[in-house]
């Protein structure tokens, strides 16, 4: 049978190895190859913002940018109307991050006088209503996180409603709080 109109007269692709050959080699011409020295930076960089490499790596690849503030709502930080003050193993691990923003969201009850250890963080400003309004949440996102490029800002959160904010603010990532403070 010869090829019809439009056919390169290439090989068949009918075949699964074709395939499989086909999707490695446009899936390895699709990854960047970036010099050793662009990834140690990489890797310096998570260290200075207390991340692990892979979890660096996601937030710079969903965003495109790098981070340049982190937004913690009082859930991620454990801190709630009973135990005002931040749990032992957060503030060390808050204590590690050099080179970015710190600021604080706190969820009501709670409200920024009553963050005991607000001296810690840049700014602590009062978080959006749980399950508010979407222009509610934008409005006071973007009072939160002042002069920062919003998509380099990362929203670390632990309650469900939280994740929502991050579309709400037009914000770079969402961590939940268990990826940056690992038990």
């Amino acid at each position: 049978m010869t090829p019809g109109i439009g056919h390169n007269g290439g090989p068949e692709t009918a075949g699964l190895s074709w395939r499989r050959h086909c999707w490695q080699a446009a899936r390895s011409a699709l990854l960047p190859h970036l010099p050793i020295e662009v990834l140690r930076g990489r890797v310096r960089r998570a260290q200075e913002l207390g991340l692990d490499y892979k979890t660096y790596a996601s937030v710079r690849a969903a965003s495109g940018h790098d981070v340049v503030a982190f937004l913690f709502s009082s859930n991620a930080l454990r801190v709630g109307p009973r135990d005002a003050s931040l749990p032992t193993d957060r503030a060390a691990r808050l204590a590690r991050i050099t080179g970015c923003g710190q600021i604080a969201l706190t969820v009501t009850p709670l409200t920024p006088q009553t963050l005991p250890e607000a001296a810690r963080f840049d700014a602590v400003h009062p978080a959006p209503r749980p399950y508010g309004s979407f222009a509610e949440a934008r409005a006071a996102l973007l009072a939160a996180r002042g002069p920062h490029r919003p998509e380099g800002v990362v929203l670390v959160g632990e309650a469900p409603f939280e994740a929502e904010w991050c579309v709400a603010g037009r914000l770079g990532y969402y961590l939940p709080a268990d990826r940056f403070f690992p038990a």
